[in-house]
């Protein structure tokens, strides 16, 4: 049998970083006079900074220079990378850490296949850095989910072929990279968002050691 491995996200698969971009973006809207909800940030979700940038100010129907859109969007950077720096392991998602080092002690292979430029900093912060076989993120991408570039370079990094690789996302854009790369995908959280997940979890408190077995057999 062929070996498989794993593609992990960050933000909502291994930690909830969400609700500090949430917080970040909030504070960047309401500089520029945008309404900007916790139903916004949802759009926001597994998206570039830059496209990110782009739906907040259309939102409040404001324009802006480029060299405008750089200044906030190293911001919006600074201010979330200060929520990061006090993360710690508590911050982990439940069941994570537990399956990481399952797969690390029985040599499956597993990568990080992220759009965050910041992964390297969150995952030191909460202390499974070194844990990783493979990291990829969005300083090794040109091109944002949901092209499958960032799963496809995991891929090869793992050494495995894009149809023995198993992504686990919480964001429609990583499902539908993922289906582009022929990889197998399991979503985490709800239908209405991921129903296009080969399989679907209500949390990561479900993708149990036994669960990720069945996933690879």
């Amino acid at each position: 049998m062929e070996e498989k491995g794993f593609i992990f996200d960050l933000d909502g698969v291994i930690v909830d970083t969400a609700k500090f971009h949430y917080l970040a973006w909030k504070e960047l809207a309401n500089q520029l006079g945008v309404n900007f909800t916790e139903e916004h940030n949802e759009l926001l979700k597994g998206v570039s900074r830059g496209k990110s940038l782009e739906i907040l100010l259309s939102l409040g129907d404001v324009t802006l220079t480029d060299f405008e859109k750089e200044k906030y969007m190293k911001e919006k950077n600074i201010r979330y990378l200060a929520y990061v720096a006090k993360m710690d392991e508590s911050d982990i998602l439940s069941g994570i850490k537990e399956l990481l080092l399952f797969l690390k002690q029985n040599n499956i292979p597993f990568s990080l296949g992220s759009a965050s430029k910041n992964a390297r900093v969150i995952l030191e912060g909460v202390n499974l850095l070194e844990i990783f076989t493979a990291i990829v993120d969005g300083n090794d991408v040109s091109k944002a989910k949901p092209n499958p570039e960032v799963f496809l370079i995991a891929a090869e990094k793992l050494k495995l072929k894009p149809e023995n690789c198993i992504v686990i996302e919480d964001a429609a854009a990583g499902i539908e990279a993922a289906k582009r790369a022929k990889m197998v995908s399991v979503g985490i959280g709800e239908e209405e968002m991921l129903g296009a997940a080969d399989f679907l979890l209500s949390s990561t408190s479900k993708l149990t050691i036994e669960y990720a077995k069945g996933l690879l057999n």
